[in-house]
């Protein structure tokens, strides 16, 4: 896990540096929505949703996004990775399995209180983000391997954390403005 912080522990200190940053661009966000007549309440839980989705995902599509110095590859057989990780030790499956269902968790934990959009609507949403993850970390040869793996757990984190954020969820059409 050290070896996580040493590559890693920079993008969270930046993402940690701009968290003032993002709140402060919500608050103005939610204040502009109530100056031009969005209810307060909606103008506070939209803005803080759309920042929050953004925020929270931009330094795992960082790290993602990174070049590693490797060769490009493409594991095409589901469960092909997680199979291969049996014989990893707990922190790398940590890493593996964890990072990877966090990819688009803040994101698929705030999208369906911003907007009416259920847990399949979110899991379709971040297949297809990750899919054009994988796609760009292959086209932009960074040396990473490009996983199916990957979008079905990127795809999985988003599902789950949809779930977890269910009471929260928008219920009735007309219960905010917008879309």
């Amino acid at each position: 896990m050290w070896g996580t912080w040493e590559r890693w522990g920079s993008v969270w200190i930046i993402a940690l540096g701009a968290l003032p940053v993002a709140v402060l661009l919500a608050v103005v966000c939610a204040l502009w929505r109530k100056h031009t007549g969005w209810p307060p309440r909606w103008a506070w839980i939209s803005s803080f949703s759309e920042i929050g989705a953004v925020a929270g995902t931009v330094p795992w599509l960082w790290m993602i996004l990174t070049p590693t110095g490797g060769t490009r590859r493409i594991q095409w057989m589901p469960l092909g990775d997680l199979i291969s990780l049996r014989a990893a030790d707990a922190a790398t499956v940590i890493e593996q399995v964890g990072g990877n269902l966090l990819v688009f968790a803040a994101a698929g934990y705030l999208l369906p209180i911003r907007f009416r959009i259920g847990p399949w609507g979110v899991i379709g949403l971040a297949a297809a983000g990750s899919a054009t993850v994988e796609l760009l970390q292959y086209v932009l040869a960074i040396g990473r391997v490009s996983s199916i793996d990957d979008v079905i757990l990127n795809a999985a984190g988003a599902g789950l954390a949809a779930l977890l954020s269910r009471p929260c969820w928008r219920r009735r059409p007309d219960s905010a403005p917008g879309p």
